[in-house]
């Protein structure tokens, strides 16, 4: 299971443009809570915690618990509205996610079997094209990590995402292509060396 953060938060009392404004006075962002069966509430989150969450990076593809007055519900944040000239966050919307809610979340790329890889072995060097892949998971069934292997895998050849094993129940959100995890390159050296014996070949065609 991926790990999630937790962000705390606190019940708002009053809805409204009055409460709203207040608490971005008291040092708040005003949001509000809705989904999964349950009435929508609102809620105050301090708003440098927010601050941290969103410069972190894909907040809203991330799973988030959050933890309302004690109380931990699992979210995905929907929208983050901005003030226009400050860029400071000033309303935020999460939904509630239950086991078998479908969601699309970024999963981390771990690569295994390196000793097995031919062209590793070489001196070749893996190029990650992408560190993490965007999965339609289900809430209930989320991957920590999903795992791609090199073994056999020599110089210029390329991992494909139909290479890897997803996790039971998940799918990329990609689905027209069969698009490039990562791929082993040639080291500088016996680049340098290839591309020396190709200007040689054509010096003497020449």
């Amino acid at each position: 299971m991926a790990e999630t953060s937790v962000l705390e938060a606190v019940a708002r009392p009053g809805t409204g443009k009055g409460a709203a404004r207040k608490a971005r006075r008291e040092g708040y962002v005003p949001g509000v809570v809705y989904g999964g069966g349950e009435a929508p509430q609102s809620i105050n989150i301090r708003s440098n915690e927010l601050l941290k969450e969103l410069k972190a990076g894909r907040f809203l593809a991330r799973l988030v618990t959050l933890r309302i007055d004690g109380k931990d519900s699992r979210v995905i944040c929907r929208a983050v509205q901005r003030d226009v000239v400050k860029d400071l966050p000033i309303h935020v919307d999460f939904f509630r996610l239950s086991e078998r809610s479908l969601i699309n979340l970024f999963i981390p790329v771990e690569f295994v079997d390196r000793e097995k890889s031919p062209g590793l072995r070489r001196g070749g060097v893996l190029q990650v094209v992408r560190p993490e892949v965007e999965l339609v998971v289900t809430a209930g069934n989320i991957p920590e990590k999903i795992t791609a292997s090199v073994a056999g895998l020599d110089i210029n050849d390329t991992i494909h995402i139909s290479n890897v094993t997803l996790p039971a129940g998940s799918r990329p959100t990609i689905t027209d292509r069969d698009f490039v995890i990562a791929n082993i390159t040639a080291p500088s050296g016996l680049r340098a060396a290839e591309a020396g014996e190709e200007g040689e070949e054509e010096a003497a065609e020449g």
